[in-house]
């Protein structure tokens, strides 16, 4: 079966087709190309056998062309590659939502191992690694010169081993990382009521993310009942995954309209997907928290519903990966991934290299609580000779304050040290993580507690407007 995917792809069958095409109209031309593609095949076969006759070491004829499908197809772009037998019944394992290693998306980046994103619960993250971290040595082993399927492998081994990762990060020396090889299991949505506000976390697009979001929405729904203010879609750190559950969870939030189109090198290749469901939330303020470590599935998500003005999108710019990749199984070979296609968001943006903006940038950060003893907070209630508030209710139980007692039982005077509002953070380097954030918990999640506010802000507006 052919499955589209929004991570890598194949490339020897697409020149075929190319090639049969070209028959028809053109056979000198096709004649010539013939002739200089068996010449170059026959260079290849001269270099195959030289290779495996007379290099120091014996390599098996299983590894040279192993490795000469995988620099053919890495060569095209970062997410192209050939996947052996193994490789391929793993990749089929992972988008089932289930498989062995670390817990961690990976690319190349210029012969370099580059983190995309961890996936929540898992080694990769526990171990703090982050989006844009360089993977330099593997148990020792430096990454350059190996394939990315190469660099996987490494990686993945019997559940329960240690493995030792060296990482670059910018700013930082290379340090070690030691993790333990688990069975990751992905529980692709989590969600939960927060004040009222329907709190949703994808973290991947693999074959259940659709059932499982139906699933959360419902039972949010039943908990928050008609107190429920609004919704937000938390896409932070989600590597993507499959083509078709972009869709699918993009039309959980969308009526009607283009989520999505493809447009590969022929013009009557191109496909576009429309929203087939309908929005599970009824027109409810909806927030998408993105970053750059949103990509390509989740960015489809992100920009669909931007483009259809069905959701703000908050915290930072994303990925910036535009391509679609096709999974050619191989009778009895494994398989090839090869980037077949670009995709464009319904208003034709295509988000290669350049990532989504969200509407509203807002850096990750900690927020902490300012002490502040009592006597130091500024009130009008703290002034000497301040007149007294004549509407609030007398408590029989205690005396009413005196004009201008600074220590009165006043709102602002009884409030105990610590609990202020909250104030702005500074602005931190762009893209810095902060340390000690808790994804999912507003009181350390700044970005989470911004969106939350904000549909806090967006429901008192909407019940003005109506009561008007």
């Amino acid at each position: 079966m052919i499955r589209k995917v929004l991570t890598a792809a194949c490339a020897g069958l697409a020149l075929f087709s190319v090639s049969v095409a070209a028959a028809a109209d053109k056979p000198a031309a096709v004649a010539t190309n013939s002739t200089d593609t068996y010449r170059l095949l026959s260079l290849f076969g001269d270099v195959f056998e030289r290779v495996r006759n007379e290099y120091v070491e014996p390599v098996s004829e299983e590894q040279l062309i192993e490795s000469a499908l995988n620099g053919m197809l890495t060569s095209l772009d970062p997410h192209s590659n050939y996947m052996n037998a193994k490789s391929f019944r793993d990749m089929q394992v992972q988008t089932k939502g289930e498989f062995g290693g670390l817990g961690i998306e990976v690319t190349m980046d210029n012969g370099w191992v580059k983190v995309i994103s961890p996936i929540d619960d898992t080694p990769a993250a526990r171990a703090g690694l982050r989006p844009n971290d360089f993977i330099t040595h593997i148990d020792g082993e430096p990454v350059q010169g190996m394939s990315l399927n190469d660099a996987v492998d490494h990686m993945r081994g019997p559940v329960n081993t240690p493995i030792k990762l060296t990482v670059r990060r910018e700013g930082k020396a290379p340090f070690d990382v030691a993790l333990v090889r688990a069975v990751i299991k992905i529980q692709t949505v989590k969600s939960k009521l927060i004040d009222n506000i329907a709190y949703i976390r994808v973290t991947q697009f693999v074959e259940t993310t659709d059932t499982n979001l139906h699933k959360a929405i419902d039972e949010l729904r039943k908990e928050g009942g008609a107190n429920l203010k609004g919704v937000v879609l938390d896409l932070r750190f989600n590597p993507g995954g499959l083509l078709d559950q972009a869709v699918a969870v993009s039309s959980c939030f969308l009526d009607k309209g283009e989520i999505v189109s493809t447009r590969s090198r022929r013009p009557e290749d191109t496909q576009r997907f429309n929203a087939h469901g309908k929005d599970l939330i009824d027109g409810l303020p909806l927030v998408v928290l993105i970053n750059d470590g949103s990509a390509s599935a989740s960015e489809i998500v992100a920009g669909a519903l931007q483009d259809h003005r069905r959701a703000i999108l908050m915290g930072t710019r994303s990925f910036g990966k535009g391509s679609v990749q096709t999974i050619i199984p191989l009778n009895g070979f494994g398989a090839i991934r090869l980037t077949t296609a670009r995709y464009y968001t319904p208003s034709g943006r295509s988000i290669q290299q350049v990532g989504i903006d969200p509407d509203i940038v807002v850096q990750p950060a900690k927020v902490e609580t300012l002490a502040m003893a009592p006597d130091h907070v500024r009130s009008e209630a703290a002034l000497r000779g301040a007149l007294r508030n004549d509407t609030l209710p007398k408590d029989p139980g205690k005396a009413a304050p005196k004009e201008g007692d600074e220590k009165g039982d006043t709102p602002a005077a009884a409030a105990a040290p610590g609990q202020t509002p909250k104030t702005e953070p500074e602005t931190p380097n762009p893209g810095a993580t902060a340390e000690g954030i808790q994804i999912g918990d507003p009181e350390t999640d700044y970005q989470l507690a911004r969106a939350i506010d904000l549909l806090h802000g967006l429901a008192i507006y909407r019940g003005a407007a109506k009561a008007n």
